[in-house]
């Protein structure tokens, strides 16, 4: 389970920091490296293929690894191609096909997320799903920060295709653990759906848990309000790293301050949040949380007058990162706490999603207004994008509690 969260992990560290300072280097416009963002939607829409995933066989590689086994080794032989493809091109000379590139390495990846999900949760004991989840997650942030972090270490030393080709092995790791571990049995319902099983699923999978959420009083304004939360972060986070690096702070102290502290930073954060939440409730913890996240941007508007200070660096990145852990560990409770016992899983999923193709579609525009205005200016408004989230916060919770 640690391999594959591992696995799973490195992709994500890919595509954000490594991705992001090599097309700064390569002199993309700030705009284009904002415009990025959107190659992470599969990780939103990942729903719209997981029922091809869960039940379709694969010729020659089923009968000899399983299904689950088969489809983890193309997930990922896919993956491997794909990051190795995007580490040869060249974003000077053809911008459009590293996107494209990108994109394929977001789809693998999630691709691969899917069927590892299923995979843990068929192969472990009933006992062992939690501590099998806890380990598979820890090993995801340990993936992330390997290939965040050594990725912007390496490319110190290294040309960015052998970089890539580097970050493309850490896939091996999963390829390694599947292959000696054995295919899960299929439960008894296993079966191809078809005809009224179809639809039965159909309804029961999806149908039964978005009609329970629409019923809901109020259920356009959590929508907006998940959509609108973490706004400011998130237009914040994309153009971190351009930042940084055009503020003059070399690629290592990046990895070394931002990855490898901030994650201590961001864990503390969260142990941090879930303390604020229980003392004081999940929408009171949320405004508070809130109120932190948007106050941190402002951090990094001190950054920008002090240079490239690396205690100032370190500073900015504990304050913003404990202020964001804080934030999602309020705000997971408050997803959490929104889902019906009878569809936790699927509305969950659904929420989760919503949240990130807001995210994710929100924050491509952080590039453009990098290049239409100063730092300190961009800095600010991260701040100022913050408070529709928190206005709707606050109205929502002057409002009584809809009856059970």
């Amino acid at each position: 389970m640690l391999l594959l969260g591992f696995a799973s992990g490195a992709p994500f560290g890919v595509l954000a920091e490594p991705l992001t300072a090599w097309l700064a280097e390569s002199g993309t416009t700030k705009t284009a490296i904002g415009l990025f963002a959107l190659v992470s939607l599969p990780y939103s829409a990942k729903v719209l293929w997981a029922p091809v995933i869960n039940r379709a066989p694969i010729p020659l590689l089923t009968k000899r690894f399983g299904r689950r086994r088969g489809w983890v080794l193309l997930t990922q032989a896919a993956l491997i191609l794909a990051l190795v493809g995007l580490g040869q091109t060249d974003p000077r000379a053809d911008l459009a096909l590293t996107a494209a590139l990108a994109l394929a390495v977001s789809f693998a990846s999630v691709s691969q997320d899917v069927v590892i999900d299923a995979y843990r949760v068929e192969i472990l004991a009933r006992r062992a799903l939690a501590a099998g989840a806890a380990t598979a997650v820890f090993g995801w942030r340990l993936g992330q920060v390997a290939a965040a972090a050594g990725g912007l270490i390496a490319a110190e030393v290294l040309p960015w295709p052998t970089v890539f080709l580097i970050l493309a092995a850490t896939v091996l790791a999963g390829t390694v653990a599947i292959l000696v571990m054995p295919e899960p049995t299929p439960p008894p319902n296993d079966a191809e759906s078809t005809g009224s099983g179809a639809l039965a699923w159909l309804r029961d999978a999806v149908v039964a848990p978005l009609a329970d959420m629409i019923g809901r009083p109020q259920w356009l304004t959590i929508l907006l309000f998940i959509m609108l939360y973490k706004f400011g972060d998130a237009v914040l986070a994309v153009m971190k790293v351009p930042f940084f690096l055009e503020l003059g702070f070399s690629k290592a102290q990046i990895a070394e301050v931002v990855k490898v502290f901030g994650v201590a930073a961001t864990i503390g954060g969260g142990f941090l949040g879930g303390l604020v939440v229980a003392r004081m409730g999940i929408m009171s913890g949320l405004l508070v949380a809130g109120l932190m996240m948007a106050g941190s941007n402002l951090v990094f508007v001190l950054l920008a007058w002090a240079g490239p200070d690396p205690a100032v660096l370190a500073a900015t990145i504990a304050v913003e990162n404990v202020a964001t852990g804080m934030g999602t560990t309020a705000f997971v409770a408050y997803l959490s706490s929104l889902c019906t016992v009878a569809y936790t899983a699927t509305q969950y999923a659904l929420l989760t999603s919503v949240m990130a193709f807001a995210r994710t579609v929100l924050s491509s525009s952080a590039g453009w207004l990098a290049d239409n205005m100063d730092w300190i200016s961009f800095f600010v408004l991260t701040t100022v994008a913050a408070i529709p989230g928190l206005l709707l916060l606050v109205w929502m919770m002057r409002r009584p509690p809809p009856s059970p």
